[in-house]
This record gives C-alpha cells, structure tokens and sequence, in this order.
C-alpha cells in the first residue's frame, strides 16, 4: 500500500482481509476445539490409535531433521541473492527515505524471512494437520458405533482444520507481504512462493514413499499371499500402512494444494504490480486478495453445512451440497465485487472460469473414479478373466481421463485469453492468473475433502483391528468408499491447479525477463513479451525436448524407489510371519520395524529428487540460453500435466474397482477376480499416490527456480568462465542425484544392517 496512493477503501479493505484470515485460522482451532471433544472408544481402539500415532510422529520428527538445514541454507542463499540480484527501482522508490545499501539489506532480509515464512506456514499446514487427522479417527471410529451422521461430521471436521489452515494462513502471508513492501513486494514475493514449493516438494515425495511402500507391502503379503483380510492386526505392515495413508494423502496433499494457494496468489500479485504501472490503479492488486478473503469466508459456511441429517446416509452428497453453497456464495460476491469495485465483468468473468474449471474437472474425475459410474464397473468386470485385461482396462481409462483433463483446461485458458482479448499480453497473463485464483477459491472445501478420506481410511482400519460391531463397521467401510472418492476428485482439482498456477507463473516469467531486457538496453522489438517462445527456433524446440523428459524421468525415479522400499517390507512381512503363533494371533506383530523402514527409506530419497528438480531449470537455463528456459518450462507443464491426470485417475478406478469386489460383485473376498484386482490396486498405488501428485510441486519448483535465476542467467554469456564451471558443478549434481536415485538399494542395504531389520 505504501507509495501506491491507495483509496480509503482500499486500505480498509486490505486490513479487513487480513482479519478474515485470522478469522479463518480461530475457525480452524474452533472445529479442532470440537473433534477433540469426543470419546476415543474403547481400550483396543486407543491401543491401536496410539500406534498409528507414535508412528506419524516419528515420520514428522525425521523428515524435519531432513529438511531443516536445506532450508538454513537456502535462506542464507536468497538473503545474499540481493547481491546478485539488485533490488527492484519499486523497492528504492518504497523505500526512498534509506540508502540504497540499507534498501539492499532490507531487501535481502524481506527475501529470506518470506522464504522461511512459506516453508514454515507449508510446515505446519501439513504437520499440524497430519496430526489433526490422527486424533480424528480414532474418534470417528468411536462414533461410528453411535450413528453414521456423528461420524461424518467428525471425519470431516478433522479435515476441515487442515483446509482452514491452508486458507488462512496462504492469505495470511501474502497480505502481510503486501501491506509491509506495497510496490516493492515481487522482490521478496518470489522467496514465500518457494519456500511453500520446496517444502511440499518434500512432503509429497517423502510422504508418497512412505505410503505406497507400506500399502503395496502390506497388500502383496496380507492379501495375495496369506489371503487375510486388508488391516488384519497380524499384517506386521498395517500400522505402517495407517500411517501411511496420512503421511501421504493429508500432510502431503495439504503442503501441496497450500504450494498452489501461494503460487496462485504470488503471481497474481506480481501481475497485478505490472498492471499498476500501466494504468495506476491499485485495483489489479486488491483484487484478487479480496477475492481469496471471500473464499475463505464462502469455505467456511459451505464446511459448516456438512453433516449427516435423519435417514440419509449419503456422505458424498452432503460434501457436495457444502462445496456448491460455497462455490454458489463466492460467484454472487465475485459479481458485486467486480461490478461495484473493478467497475468491469471481465474480472469476475476470470474468477468465474476458475470455479467453473474446479467444478468440472470434480465431474470428470467423479465419472471416471466412483464406484457407481461406468469406468470403474468395467474395470471390476475386467477382473473376471485376470489381471491382465484389468491392468489393461484401467490405462485405457487413465488415458482417456488425461484427454479429457486437458482439453477441459485447454478451454479454460482460451477462455480467460478471450476474456482480456485485444488488451496488452500482460492484461491476458493477469486474466490466467485470475482463473487460477478462482479455481483455488474454496481451498478450504478442497483439503477438507481430501483429508477427510485417510481420516476415514484409518477410521475403518481401527474398526477393523479392534473388531467394532458390524453397524460400526459398515458405516466406517461406506465412510472409507466415499473417501476415495473425494481423494480422487482433490488430486484431480490439485493437477489442474498446477497446470494453472505454472502457466501463471510462466507469463510472470516473460514479464520478468521482458523487464530486465529492458533494463539492459535490448530493443523492445527483441524482448521476450514482444517475441514469445518461438518453438520454431530450434534451441528452444530442444529446451522443450528436455523439459517434457524431466517429468517421465521424475516419476521413474521415484516408482523405483517405492518398488525397492516394498520389497523391503515385504521381507519383513514375510519374516514375522515365520514367527510361530502370529498367524495364529496369539502373537502380536513387532509393527515397529516396518514403520521405521518406511520413514527412513522416504527420507533417503528426497535430496536426490529434490535436486533435480531445483537445478534442471539452471542447467538449461546456462547452457541455451533464457528463451529456451521458456521451452523447457512449457515442456515441463504439458508433459507433468498429462502424466499426473493419467496416473492418478488410473490408480484411483484400479483402487475403486477392488472396493467393489471386496464389496461382493464377481465372486467377492478370496476370488480370483478379487486377486486380479489386488495386482490392479498394487500397481496403481504408486501412480496415483506417489508419482503423479509428486508432479504437482515438481512442475511449481521449476517454474519458481526459472523465476528466481532468470535475472542472473540473462546478464551473463554462455563462454564465461564462471558459467562454465556452473554448467559442469551442475551436470554434475543432477548425475549424481540421478545414480543415487537409481542405486539407493545399496544404502538401503546399509540401513537395514544399521537399523537391525
């Protein structure tokens, strides 16, 4: 706001959505306040809970050990980028009364403290609500044996605390920022954009690992091999296999949508100050932090409205009732808004087409993914003449769904490019932007959607392990089904929100670089806002080349290493069940080891992923140059894109598809279509849990790095000496991190020799 010469409303209205992001978060302790209320049922429930517990915690301990001293390191990184990267003419003029070397450090301080501020809100989005989904399901376990409304309303409360935090606290800082540095905030933007990327990079891929490793493990013993029932207490992976499923599907899918929340909001920003200097308006600005506090208020009445009532016993439709009073409340204000304030519908038509996009892509995803729509009942007929056909039915469904994805989204851009039609470039990249505000819009709805399925998850498995009576069991196995569901339609919402966000982030990466040409002196005829990425130049079509390798070489990665932390669960299934009296059960399992093997084996990985997809961008960038960076990164998107959408809608039918087996169609429990579905579900596992959400953060790193380098990379030559040794120390790394991804069994060898396993 400062040196902006904003209006009196626009101050009010600023500090009013900083107070709706407070109210946001007391909403989120509200309902934290509420679940925490109710019993924790019986003895055998709270044995089997605190296991699950002690189990989430060591994994959250590690992997904050992991992670603390990258995060140390790269903050003294952007706090001395200010050195290599001058602060802004914005940020001198902000702060006109300090010298310019005191603007340097305030800068470079700004830069560092956002970064920690993103990690840090990224950190506890998913680390407080992981923690918040484990104290929820013992309790709906227990309120299961009550009636099914008591359950639903707590499971998905527990999730709903997840949600409002991601709301509350990705507005939190990016009005903070922007009341603090007004003009000069794409300075220090780009360092709270990351840090909330480069930790959900982490939690994805360390909690996709963990999860997949733990559950193909548990399933190819328990099931395949011994034929025993999924969280049978004598599976010695079924503690590890609980915990896994939060690690995974509620502190990794929170960090992840959180990363997009930041992502969205950061670019809409620095679009948005782009504008300003154009028309000397601070609307484009305001907007769409405005837009975010209506959501967040919109998320809350919807969230409220979930509960069971009387007789109706359909969890889906009372979360999909929540979620329309919520898209329904936001697109009336929306109106209003840019009727009265913007004084033009094309603003509200952007937000308009990013709800519209959330709500289809929930369709499609609900279509090609629920028990009762056509895929996944052909995929459960397909199990009757063996795995085989089954696998082959479910890929033909994920390709289908990939298609179908991005030609909705394709649409969707088209749309927001029509809408800002005949206005400079920068008016249709702020319009993008506006569309992947609106799609984020009820975030709250979104993460307390997807939370809600590990929490019924694990509910159904406590009931399970501690032998609940039937009533019980049947409402927490129908919870269960319905939250695979929502899974399913949050990854879907999570993939199109990274598509939106990067190409968000891409058009800031053409006004950034379009900025700094400028200021070298090159003719605007020659900038890259005025040229494009012309593919037909060839150097660019290969930076596009490698780009769309980057996301295949990703997911090969990390498939192989779940595949080799199974196989290490596998052996120790297949160990304690040698041990006489388990299979008997009068033994208990030691379900401590497989939980260890899991936490160490997803913390071994995450450097090496994690370094290629930091210093990809950089290499490319230094040895083609910055246009060809621009190809890369459009190579990254499309090919993450179709790879994400394919592999978790496939693993999402495969998943449903057992469910409907083990619910009684084609033979049930212990048929061999219930065995050829097992294989179905175990190879979709890591698809739709690990690889494809891993792309999400992965395509928003890059894009985040190209940003953050660009400024460095186009004021220097390729023949430098400096940029050579760069290249070299770089290929280097990537070679590096790529070999040790490949070759981890060895370590993993090691911690097994270390750990006693």
């Amino acid at each position: 706001m400062y040196s902006m010469d904003a209006t009196l409303f626009e101050i009010i209205a600023i500090w009013i959505v900083l107070f709706i992001a407070i109210i946001g978060l007391g909403y989120a302790f509200l309902l934290r306040y509420q679940v925490m209320r109710h019993n924790k049922g019986s003895s055998k429930m709270q044995e089997v809970w605190q296991a699950i517990r002690l189990g989430a915690d060591a994994y959250l301990a590690r992997q904050l050990k992991t992670i603390l001293p990258l995060i140390f390191v790269l903050t003294a990184v952007l706090f001395f980028s200010v050195y290599i990267i001058p602060p802004s003419e914005e940020a001198l003029q902000r702060f006109s009364t300090y010298s310019s070397e005191t603007v340097r450090l305030i800068v470079g301080f700004g830069r560092a403290a956002a970064f920690v501020m993103g990690a840090i809100f990224s950190l506890i989005v998913g680390q407080f609500g992981m923690r918040m989904a484990v104290e929820g399901n013992v309790r709906v376990a227990s309120a299961a044996r009550k009636s099914f409304a008591e359950a639903l309303k707590i499971a998905y409360r527990s999730g709903t605390v997840t949600g409002m935090l991601t709301d509350g606290l990705g507005l939190l800082g990016g009005t903070l920022i922007f009341i603090i540095f007004g003009i000069a905030s794409p300075d220090v933007l780009l360092g709270f954009g990351f840090g909330g990327t480069l930790l959900a990079l982490f939690m994805r891929v360390g909690g996709g690992i963990y999860t997949k490793a733990a559950d193909v493990g548990a399933d190819l013993v328990g099931k395949v091999e011994k034929n025993i029932p999924e969280d049978d207490p004598r599976n010695a992976a079924v503690i590890a296999d609980l915990v896994g499923d939060n690690v995974g599907d509620c502190a990794g899918m929170a960090a992840d949508i959180f990363e997009s929340y930041e992502v969205t909001i950061v670019s809409g920003l620095i679009l948005g100050l782009a504008l300003v200097s154009f028309t000397h308006e601070l609307k484009w600005i305001v907007f769409p932090l405005l837009v975010r506090g209506i959501g967040v208020l919109s998320s809350i009445f919807g969230t409220y409205l979930v509960k069971g009532e009387g007789k109706n016993q359909d969890a889906f439709s009372s979360i999909n009732k929540g979620f329309y009073a919520s898209a329904g409340i936001s697109i009336v204000a929306f109106f209003f808004l840019s009727m009265f304030y913007m004084h033009e519908w094309r603003a509200f038509l952007s937000v308009g087409v990013g709800i519209a996009l959330a709500i289809v892509i929930d369709e499609i995803t609900k279509y090609f993914t629920h028990t009762h729509h056509a895929p996944v009942k052909e995929i459960a007929h397909s199990s009757k003449t063996g795995s085989a056909t089954l696998i082959l039915r479910g890929l033909s469904i994920g390709f289908e769904s990939s298609a179908w994805q991005f030609i909705v989204i394709a649409v969707t851009i088209l749309a927001a490019i029509l809408i800002y039609w005949g206005q400079p470039v920068v008016y249709v990249l702020y319009g993008v932007a506006m569309t992947g505000i609106g799609m984020l819009t009820l975030t709250g709805n979104n993460v307390a959607m997807d939370s809600f399925g590990p929490i019924a998850d694990n509910a159904n498995g406590i009931g399970e392990m501690a032998h609940l009576e039937p009533e019980a069991r049947k409402i927490l196995a129908d919870l269960d089904a319905v939250g695979n569901t929502t899974k399913a339609i949050t990854k879907g919402i999570a993939i199109g929100s990274a598509v939106i966000a990067a190409v968000s982030l891409f058009g800031s990466f053409i006004t950034d670089v379009s900025k700094v040409q400028a200021q070298m002196g090159i003719p605007e005829n020659l900038q890259l806002l005025v040229t494009g990425i012309r593919v037909s130049v060839p150097i660019v079509f290969i930076g596009m080349l490698l780009g769309g390798a980057i996301p295949c070489l990703f997911s090969a990665l990390i498939i192989n290493a779940v595949a080799r932390a199974a196989a290490l669960i596998v052996e120790e299934v297949r160990r304690q069940f040698h041990i006489p009296g388990i299979m008997e059960g009068k033994v208990k399992p030691d379900y401590k080891n497989a939980v260890d093997i899991c936490t160490i084996a997803a913390q071994k990985e995450l450097i090496g992923l994690s370094l290629i997809a930091v210093i990809s961008p950089i290499l490319i960038g230094m040895l083609l140059d910055v246009e060809a960076l621009g190809g890369f990164l459009a190579g990254v998107i499309l090919s993450g894109q179709l790879l994400a959408v394919f592999m978790s809608t496939a693993g999402g039918a495969w998943d449903n598809a057992k469910k409907t087996i083990e619910d009684g169609l084609h033979g049930g429990k212990g048929s061999e279509a219930h065995k050829a579905s097992i294989v179905g579900d175990t190879v979709g596992d890591p698809l739709k849990d690990t690889a494809g959400p891993a792309l999400n953060p992965m395509i928003k790193v890059i894009n985040l790095v190209s940003l953050l380098a660009a400024p460095i990379l186009i004021r220097h030559q390729r023949g430098e000496p400096g940029v050579i040794i760069a290249i070299v120390i770089c290929s280097l790394l990537i070679f590096g991190a790529i070999l040790y991804s490949k070759h981890g069994a060895l370590s993993f060898k090691n911690t097994r020799r270390e750990h006693g396993f």
